[in-house]
Parts: structure tokens; C-alpha cells; sequence
């Protein structure tokens, strides 16, 4: 017992450092790239100190980052028993009576750990750094974003009705799930629909039946434009509507989704998107299971026997093939045209199967 709880451990460590690696590799890369599309924001709005715009990359890093675990835990994966096998470490343990399953099953529990820990733990710490730089972003890009003009109305519109009238609202950005905007346009009507005034605002936030718009400028038919300190716009949005309008999904904690999923359904609101979302982080461990059993197809032939290139390639279109068509099932999923929790579920344990079942024909026949 002690010299396979040793070897288990240093297995699973195998493991674990392959799947680091690949995931810090990928990390820096995401850092880069997004740090350079945050200079080319500063030189064409204004500019921006650069210790901002890094801890801006930093933050926003996370979210981007825990949707590569999988692809970690794959290319990770492979790496380990590439490494394994090319030492005869392999070798060795067949030769000591172990099965695939037996020396497959420290880098199952390390998959199922990390899967774990990235959907309770990691995803509520990627959400809040990504509320919070979704906040400095706009404080920083917003109001000169919003002196160009049209480059500020790429946001959502949302047209929405009050007690005063109709009115369309456009944001640049939002946060807390939709009840704070920044930089906003609205163009107000009357109860008989017609065009009163247009409201261009830094920032607005939701309140019990009406929009507070901080620092606003109103621009009334037949009136010279006035500007405000604060301005009421009435509305009968609900947080959780305004959530369902401007908020993403990705700043959602998963300890939140379910009451966020609740409320909207209560409120007769699509839900689909926070379902998916969701389903997307309950099966993130099984996903990392299965990402294991995917590399282990492709990396268990001995190095003598040839062709492991073309096996780690394959293995790699495989992975890059189910990634595909998992998302495919998610947006079908989020559209309504399937079961989320179907649409969610099915690939993933697809792959498994089909995983599993070249494995059981590679190893007893």
C-alpha cells in the first residue's frame, strides 16, 4: 500500500505541474494580447496611465482564463504520459501488474479536483475581478469614449416604458448585473409617442420606479441643451429585468446563479443564458474527467512502436472537434431549441464514452 499511495502521489504530481504549466503558458499569453488591445483603447480614447491599464488586463484575466482549464487539463494531460511513457515509466508499471485504469486514475482525481475548485471557488474570485474592472474600464474609457459620438453606442439598446412614457436606452458598459451603467444615451417620448429630448449621461443608476443619471446633459426639442448634476427618468424596469438586459453572465458568481435564475423565471424572463451558464459549471469537473480520458487515447502507445505525432495531433484536432461541437450545443441550447440541460450534458458525456470505449478496444481488445 505504501509504494502505490507514493506512486499515486507522484502521478498526480505529473499531472498537476503538465496542467499548471499549460495553463500558466496560456495565461501569459491572454495577458499579452489583451494588455495590447488595452494600449491600442488608450491611444484611440485618451490616454491612460499604464500601471492602470495592467491592473484593468489583471483583473479582467481570470474570467478569461477559467474557460481554458479544460483545454489545459487536455494538452496537460497529454504531456504527462507523453513524459510518462517516453522515461518507460509506463512500461514499468504494466510490467507491475497496473492497468490504464490504475495509473489513469491520479490524473482523474487531479481533473475532478481542479474542475471542482475552478467552478466554486475560482469562478466567484473571476467574477468579482471582472465586475470590478468592467468599473475601472468605464472609468477610465467612458466619458471619452462617449465625446466621439457613434463610438460610443455600441452597447446594448433597450426601449423601456414609464410613467412619463417610452424612452430607448444605450449603455457602454454596465455592472451590478445591469442596475449601473456608464456613459449613457436615452431618447425620451411622450405618452402619445413623440420625440421630446435626448439624454447624454456619465453614469445611471437604477432606482425603485426611475433611472438616476448622474452629470447629465438634456437636449429638449425647441431648448438649448441643459446640463444636470442629477436627472429622474421614470421606468418600469425591475433590477432583475435590467439584469436579463445589460448584465453578463460571465460577472455572475456561481453561488449566485440559481436565485438570479429563480427571480427571472418568477418574473417571466427568458433564463436561458444564467441556465447554461450554470449547467456550464456543473459539469466543468465531469469536462476535466473527460479531457483525461481524451489524452489518454492519444498518449498511451510506446515510443518504440512509431507514430506518436500523428496520435498527439489527432488527439489535438479530437479535443479542438469537441470543443466545437460543445459550443454549438450550448448556443442551441441558449437559443430554446433544446433541453440547457441537454444541450450541456450530452457532449460532455459523449465523450466520455467514446473516450472510454477506445481505451477499453486499445487495451483489452
Amino acid at each position: 500500500m505504501p509504494r502505490v499511495s507514493t506512486l499515486s502521489i507522484y502521478i498526480g504530481a505529473r499531472f498537476l505541474v503538465a496542467i499548471f504549466a499549460v495553463f500558466g503558458l496560456c495565461t501569459v499569453l491572454i495577458f499579452m494580447i489583451d494588455f495590447v488591445e488595452m494600449l491600442r483603447q488608450a491611444g484611440k480614447y485618451g490616454s491612460v496611465p499604464a500601471w492602470m491599464l495592467a491592473w484593468i488586463t489583471i483583473l479582467r484575466l481570470p474570467a478569461y482564463t477559467e474557460m481554458l482549464l479544460p483545454f489545459a487539463v487536455l494538452v496537460g494531460s497529454i504531456a504527462a504520459l507523453l513524459m510518462l511513457a517516453r522515461k518507460s515509466e509506463l512500461a514499468v508499471m504494466r510490467a507491475g501488474g497496473m492497468s490504464v485504469w490504475q495509473f489513469l486514475r491520479p490524473g482523474l482525481f487531479v481533473a475532478l479536483m481542479l474542475g471542482f475548485v475552478s467552478s466554486t471557488l475560482f469562478n466567484p474570485l473571476a467574477a468579482h475581478a471582472r465586475d470590478r474592472a468592467e468599473r475601472l474600464y468605464a472609468d477610465a474609457f467612458g466619458r471619452e469614449a462617449s465625446a466621439l459620438g457613434s463610438k460610443g453606442s455600441g452597447g446594448p439598446w433597450l426601449r423601456q416604458d414609464g410613467l412619463d412614457g417610452q424612452s430607448i436606452l444605450n449603455a457602454v458598459s454596465a455592472r451590478r448585473r445591469g442596475t449601473e451603467l456608464n456613459t449613457v444615451t436615452a431618447f425620451v417620448y411622450d405618452k402619445s409617442g413623440n420625440f421630446t429630448e435626448r439624454i447624454d449621461a456619465n453614469r445611471a443608476i437604477l432606482e425603485e420606479g426611475f433611472w438616476v443619471l448622474r452629470n447629465a446633459v438634456v437636449s429638449a426639442v425647441g431648448r438649448e441643451p441643459e446640463t444636470f448634476e442629477s436627472y429622474l427618468l421614470s421606468t418600469y424596469l425591475t433590477p432583475e429585468r435590467a439584469a436579463d438586459a445589460f448584465g453578463s453572465v460571465i460577472s455572475v458568481s456561481f453561488w449566485e446563479l440559481p436565485d438570479l435564475i429563480y427571480v427571472a423565471e418568477k418574473a417571466g424572463l427568458s433564463s436561458s443564458g444564467l441556465r447554461t451558464q450554470y449547467e456550464l459549471l456543473l459539469t466543468r469537473p465531469l469536462l476535466c474527467i473527460a479531457m483525461v480520458f481524451l489524452a489518454a487515447t492519444v498518449s498511451l502507445r510506446s515510443f518504440r512502436s512509431g507514430g506518436i505525432q500523428t496520435m498527439v495531433v489527432t488527439g489535438m484536432v479530437g479535443g479542438f472537434g469537441f470543443f466545437l461541437f460543445a459550443e454549438i450545443s450550448r448556443q442551441v441550447g441558449t437559443a430554446g431549441l433544446a433541453p440547457v440541460w441537454a444541450a450541456v450534458w450530452v457532449p460532455v458525456l459523449l465523450a466520455i464514452l467514446c473516450s472510454v470505449t477506445v481505451l477499453l478496444h486499445q487495451e483489452d481488445g
